[in-house]
């Protein structure tokens, strides 16, 4: 009732179910993850903003407000199916540099809990990309995660 009262007055009524842009779904998948082993560490944290910076070109104040969308979009998301569905359309490229951001939270921390590996899984396999691409994307961040820790220790 209430969408056909808004759509009479020309109001925009999204459900809440609706494929995301793609930006904020990705931010809503990449705080969900930091979160999906019980507790997000401040370090995946600093891994999601610097990310969503880089890939997407945001300053501080546009990453700060498109993770605070994404929360909110994430605590009332019932699974994945609102995040992946945009992502799913998107170029190859495009979504393996999500995985790879997905990678780069995980291994934030120094390491890898099965519940973020899974859902890692489970979203690629969702946006279609492979599990050998997946598989190589992890085995280069975990290596990149120990070059930088071993190079600090010299």
């Amino acid at each position: 009732m209430f969408e056909s009262i808004a759509r009479l007055f020309g109001a925009e009524t999204t459900p809440t179910n609706a494929p995301l842009e793609p930006r904020l779904a990705v931010a809503a998948l990449l705080v969900h993850l930091a979160t999906v082993d019980g507790v997000a560490k401040p370090e995946e944290l600093r891994t999601i903003s610097n990310a969503l910076k880089d890939h997407y070109g945001l300053d501080d104040t546009s990453v700060a407000r498109l993770i605070e969308e994404a929360r909110r979009k994430d605590s009332e998301a019932v699974d994945f199916y609102q995040f992946s569905a945009r992502l799913a359309r998107l170029e190859p490229d495009e979504k393996i540099a999500i995985i790879r951001m997905m990678w780069q939270v995980v291994f934030a921390d120094d390491t890898n809990h099965e519940l973020e590996d899974n859902m890692v899984w489970r979203v690629a396999e969702l946006i279609g990309v492979s599990a050998r691409e997946r598989t190589v994307l992890r085995n280069q961040m975990r290596r990149g995660v120990h070059a930088a820790s071993e190079s600090a220790d010299e």
